[in-house]
């Protein structure tokens, strides 16, 4: 009897905490979707630019299921390139296969390089490609516009890495922290004092931001000087990146930590919040996903983030590549802050 006295008390502690039941039946579901939806896409399709190549071989890239697009010139097939509208271009030079890897994404640059040994290893050779002692077609030649061949994939997932480690701890310690202030009793010592609300979380952000600038610069530091991550642009705005990414993390995770009463409950945010960001960050190829799932990336902080790192990392790109970024992130961190604003309103009325 004893023991069915707690078995009761939890299962009616269960039921009347509507939180803790989402998170054993909702998250995991969403969770498992997400995931269905990132893994059991359909395969990423290269998209190549050919220059002056020969009818055959054009169309033997075609059946291999890639996207061609022909250009007149090597000029176009290079701003293209820049442009990251295609993964590579082909041109024929004397006979061999001339092949430009854009070269940010070492998983693209496999897929691109895997479609040219089925095209040039076919039964026979395509026309116009020279053939070696053996009488199998020429290797082709392979050049990359960004990163090399020995780029890893550290190197192309720590821009990501680094973002997304940032914001989540900043996240989830910013929420924890502005908890206890609330529930200690700190916080409502302060709204009676003269102190506007605005002026509170500007000083919350503020103070907190110290801390969390601290981290962003160790986190940057690290994984570029100390694990050697490639760095071809300026770590500035690197830092800068991260710290609009702290500055999101921080202000958004105060604003749900008002919807929480408990530290586990604050917790409960991650599957709901951080988890779905992962997927949509850049760490998984999205082109392979369907089209009518990709708005979220929109809404996704940290994919701003994600991008704006990768750019300014791997393609060296400078203020007119993360500008967009840099605009977004700083909306978004007002954005947050207003509604913190507004969020006090329950606490004291002004």
């Amino acid at each position: 009897m004893r023991i069915r006295a707690v078995i009761v008390r939890i299962v009616r502690q269960f039921i009347h905490d509507k939180r803790t039941l989402a998170l054993l039946v909702v998250a995991p579901l969403l969770v498992l979707s997400l995931m269905y939806l990132v893994f059991n896409g359909d395969t990423y399709q290269p998209k190549i630019g050919t220059v002056q190549l020969p009818a055959a071989i054009t169309e033997k890239l075609t059946a291999a299921d890639a996207e061609v697009t022909t250009y007149d010139t090597v000029e176009a097939a290079e701003a293209a390139l820049a442009d990251q509208e295609i993964d590579a271009f082909i041109r024929l030079d004397q006979g061999a296969a001339q092949v430009k890897l854009e070269g940010s994404d070492p998983s693209k640059n496999r897929a691109v390089m895997l479609l040219m040994q089925k095209t040039l290893q076919g039964q026979a050779t395509p026309a116009g490609i020279t053939q070696n002692p053996n009488g199998n077609a020429a290797a082709p030649e392979f050049e990359y516009l960004h990163g090399s061949a020995d780029m890893s994939s550290f190197d192309s997932f720590s821009p990501v890495l680094i973002g997304l480690f940032a914001f989540f701890f900043v996240f989830l310690i910013a929420g924890v922290s502005f908890l206890r202030e609330r529930t200690s009793g700190t916080l409502e010592r302060l709204l009676a004092t003269p102190l506007r609300r605005w002026e509170i979380v500007v000083g919350y952000m503020a103070g907190f931001g110290i801390f969390t600038s601290l981290q962003a610069v160790l986190i940057a530091g690290f994984t570029v000087y100390a694990l050697g991550s490639l760095m071809v642009g300026s770590f500035g705005y690197v830092l800068l990146i991260m710290l609009l990414l702290s500055l999101t993390a921080l202000s958004f995770g105060t604003l749900l930590s008002a919807f929480a009463n408990t530290e586990f409950q604050m917790i409960q945010f991650i599957p709901i919040v951080i988890v779905p960001q992962v997927f949509f960050s850049g760490l998984f190829d999205l082109e392979s996903i369907s089209p009518w799932l990709r708005w979220i990336t929109h809404i996704t902080p940290l994919k701003y983030g994600a991008d704006a790192l990768h750019g300014i990392m791997i393609r060296g790109e400078g203020w007119s590549g993360i500008a967009l970024d840099v605009y977004v992130l700083a909306g978004l961190s007002f954005v947050f802050m207003l509604a913190n604003v507004l969020a006090l309103r329950k606490h004291r009325k002004i």
